[in-house]
């Protein structure tokens, strides 16, 4: 056989490429007869070839001859398989435990507590015409700008905070068009409600519980000063709870 047909014998076999194919002839595998009678030492003793690669190649060839099947066999197979008779087991019914009942007193406690949580929160007393105004209030704030400093984008030491613009040369001082908004009196809310928390109360600041006895809770509400600490603040709320005082930070 030419050099190449026997190649291409052995690169159809797998893991057998054209270098390893090619190393096979050199070393006197010129046939796959020749490469069938091999052993496992006969390969590996090849440069290039491994014990892994040699027996891959040898178990190609010894492959395992198929079982041949009687013809009853063959008539068995073609033949419908007869269905299972279904076995019907008895099961006995074992007793059920009575599931305890909790009783519905339980239940009404429970009711009771979940309604007990939630307390809506007071409202102060106010006239038609403060109503109306808080309404007005809302609208003017939603359409109110944010007042910016100055040139803040400009410069990283510049805060944002409010200043009035003042210099000869500032444009926003003299409302030179395409300019931020300045602070101005048009923007302020109704003089009625001016002042007022968004609920309608007036806010006072407390730090003691004296000083909840001069609040009216129909028309003012408390807020707790920031120093004030943990143990007094819970005695705070519980006067506000018996005098009906809303604590607006509670």
């Amino acid at each position: 056989m030419a050099k190449d047909d026997v190649i291409k014998d052995f690169t159809s076999l797998k893991g057998v490429g054209k270098a390893k194919a090619e190393l096979l002839y050199k070393n006197g595998f010129n046939s796959l007869d020749k490469l069938k009678k091999a052993n496992v030492v006969d390969l590996t003793k090849i440069e290039g070839v491994n014990e892994t690669v040699a027996k891959n190649i040898i178990g190609q060839f010894k492959q395992p001859a198929k079982s041949k099947r009687t013809s009853t066999q063959k008539a068995a197979d073609k033949k419908p398989a007869t269905p299972k008779k279904k076995v019907e087991k008895k099961v006995t019914s074992k007793p059920e435990a009575k599931k305890e009942e909790k009783p519905k007193e339980e239940a009404v406690e429970v009711k009771e507590e979940e309604e007990e949580k939630y307390k809506v929160k007071k409202k102060p007393t106010l006239g038609k015409q403060q109503q109306e105004k808080l309404v007005i209030r809302k609208q003017i704030k939603k359409r109110t700008p944010e007042f910016l400093r100055e040139e803040w984008f400009r410069y990283k030491r510049v805060p944002k905070n409010w200043r009035r613009p003042d210099g000869i040369t500032s444009k926003m001082r003299i409302n030179l068009k395409y300019r931020p908004s300045k602070v101005r009196i048009g923007f302020r809310g109704p003089k009625e409600v001016r002042g007022l928390h968004a609920s309608g109360f007036e806010e006072i600041i407390i730090h003691n519980t004296n000083e909840l006895e001069h609040i009216d809770p129909k028309t003012q509400a408390a807020r707790i000063g920031g120093s004030v600490g943990t143990r007094k603040r819970i005695e705070i709320e519980k006067k506000a709870d018996e005098l009906e005082v809303r604590i607006l930070n509670r």
